[in-house]
Parts: C-alpha cells; sequence; structure tokens
C-alpha cells in the first residue's frame, strides 16, 4: 500500500458521496476511483468529485490495481454480491450497513474474508464516533452502574409508492434493515446479542415493515425498547438508563456530537467531542480505522468486529421472524 490509502468507491448515491467528501477532506486518504452499473452515472459522480477514474461495472473497479480498498455503498440488497466480488479480487473491503440482507448471507461474506485474508468491516459509523467511544467507556468504567434499560428509535414519515425499494422485499424493503439497524446495534454496543427477542410491526402490503417495534431481554436482567418507521417522525434519540443515572443523546444519536451524563445525586454533565473538522459528516472515522488496520495488517477492526456484525445480523433475522418479513434472498 502507498502512503495515501486509495479507495474505489462502488455505487453513487448520496451516502456515497457524503463518504467520498469526508475522505477527501483526509491528508493519507484519496479516492481513486468511482463505479456505477453505468459509465453515466460514474462519469457524473467522478466530475462532481474530482475522481480520476469512473467504471460503469463493477468489476472494472475491483480490477483497478491502483485501489487498496473498496467502499460498498448499494443500497443493502447488494451489500453481498459487491462485497464478494471485491474480496475475490483481492481487495480490502468496507460495506455499508445493513452488512447484508441476512445472517446467512453475512457469515459467507465473513468467511471469504477470512479466507482470503483481506480486511472486511461493516460502515458502522456509530461505533466510531467520539462521543459513542467515550459513552461506552463510561458505561464501562460503571459511571451510571449496571445498565437496566437502553431506548433508542429511528423513525419518519415518507411517502413511498409502492414502488419504491422501501416498500420492494426484494430489495430488502421496510423501516428495519435501513433504519433499525442503528438502534438494534446501539443496544448490541452496549449489550451484546440478547438471550430473547420479542418485536411486533405494521406491515405494508407488500410484506416489509413500515412501523417496528422490539423487545430485547438479556439474563442480567437488563432490556432495550427498540423502534424504528417509516411512517412516523420519531425524535432518533436514545437514552442508557443504569442502577446509578442515565445517559441520555439527543436526536441523530447515531451520529452525535454531545450526551448528558446524569448520575444519581450530582449535577449534569454535558460531554462532547470537541470540534471536528469542518465540513465533514463524521463517516471519516470509518476511513480512518480501516486505514490503520490495513496497515497494522490487522483482517478487521477491535472497534466494529465482525462477530458483532454477526450478531446484529441475528438479531435483525429473528425480528423479522417474529414480525413476519421474509426477502426472496432468504430462501
Amino acid at each position: 500500500m502507498s502512503d495515501r490509502v486509495r479507495w474505489g468507491v462502488l455505487a453513487t448515491g448520496g451516502i456515497a458521496a457524503t463518504f467520498t467528501a469526508d475522505v477527501q477532506g483526509l491528508p493519507d486518504a484519496e479516492v481513486v476511483a468511482v463505479a456505477s452499473r453505468t459509465e453515466a452515472s460514474a462519469r457524473a459522480f467522478a466530475d462532481r468529485h474530482g475522481i480520476a477514474r469512473a467504471y460503469g461495472s463493477w468489476a472494472e473497479l475491483v480490477a483497478d490495481d491502483t485501489v487498496d480498498v473498496v467502499y460498498v455503498a448499494t443500497p443493502h440488497s447488494a451489500h453481498h454480491a459487491a462485497a464478494s466480488l471485491a474480496l475475490k479480487a483481492g481487495k480490502h473491503v468496507l460495506c455499508e450497513k445493513a452488512f447484508t440482507l441476512n445472517s446467512r448471507e453475512a457469515k459467507e461474506l465473513v468467511a471469504l474474508a477470512r479466507e482470503r485474508g483481506l480486511f472486511l468491516m461493516e460502515a458502522m459509523w456509530t461505533y466510531l464516533n467520539p462521543v459513542v467511544r467515550r459513552l461506552t467507556e463510561l458505561v464501562r468504567d460503571g459511571a451510571i452502574g449496571e445498565i437496566r434499560t437502553v431506548q433508542a428509535d429511528f423513525g419518519f414519515a415518507g411517502d413511498f409508492a409502492p414502488g419504491h425499494r422501501l416498500r420492494d422485499p426484494a430489495l430488502g424493503g421496510g423501516a428495519l434493515l435501513d433504519l433499525g439497524v442503528y438502534p438494534v446495534s446501539f443496544a448490541h454496543l452496549l449489550l451484546g446479542e440478547p438471550d430473547r427477542i420479542q418485536a411486533d410491526a405494521l406491515l405494508s402490503p407488500e410484506g416489509v415493515d413500515l412501523n417496528t417495534g422490539m423487545l430485547l431481554g438479556w439474563d442480567s436482567g437488563a432490556t432495550a425498547l427498540l423502534s424504528c418507521s417509516i411512517v412516523g417522525h420519531h425524535p432518533t434519540a436514545a437514552t442508557v438508563i443504569g442502577t446509578a443515572g442515565r445517559i441520555d443523546l439527543p436526536r441523530d444519536f447515531f451520529h452525535p456530537d454531545h450526551f448528558v451524563l446524569r448520575r444519581a445525586g450530582a449535577e449534569p454533565e454535558t460531554i462532547t467531542s470537541g470540534p471536528g473538522p469542518q465540513g465533514l459528516s463524521g463517516m471519516q472515522y470509518e476511513a480512518v480505522e480501516v486505514a490503520r488496520a490495513v496497515r497494522a495488517g490487522e483482517p478487521e477492526s477491535p472497534l466494529v468486529p465482525l462477530e458483532g456484525s454477526l450478531a446484529v445480523m441475528r438479531t435483525l433475522d429473528a425480528v423479522r421472524d417474529r414480525i413476519g418479513v421474509r426477502y426472496p434472498a432468504d430462501l
């Protein structure tokens, strides 16, 4: 690898644009190529972001010898195919969340990466956010005692026509994989994989979840109350409640710039990350961690471990089982 980590971006949607802008703000990284299903789309993206090469196929991108790491930014229905293609071509991979459509696909990706000795990480930027990392340190050190309840939600009301990808089971539609992955991952970060899972949902005529509530339980006595929706405006906030206090995360808990620590018998403390680099969204922390791990020869990140991503996918599978949502890829 050269001194600068060279990224290939696979897909040209909004999240790919945000990631590209963040990478280009780093001193030791650059986006050298982009691919889409059409050359016109890739070229338009490349021109907008000053990228040297644009490809009209995924295969051309992963064959580019100048690309060190492929960032998979497709809808999650294509994550397995795109990440597999990159790994088989010998590329390290950062793959957007939800990691895949189901735990079977996730296991196949992890097995492939380990077989090839390549780095693979789910792009769960929440885990790498400095504020969230500080929160987990405080919880681990007993700042609020033992966790008893985690509350988190993510939802908005959108006018999604029946043909929209969020209404299409073949594309992994519904609230759960697009939005619910955040509350579920947040609960996993703090408590690990749950021992019990209950869920209920409002389903669309196509059979995807529009509004989902989850109750997760652990043998420790902890519970998590989680929800996601594409038909209701949620606060998108989170609270961690312990035996000696609680932590409140504001709106957009999945990439916060502060939280409030409320210890029993003490004044509330507002904890911030400090100002970040101007103009960057927070996705740069993913690129920094990938570069660190790849340079160190690590096959995965200790901050976003593959076993954790597999556990989240198992929980999402279990929730879908409880609410009766099936995707063609499950068969």
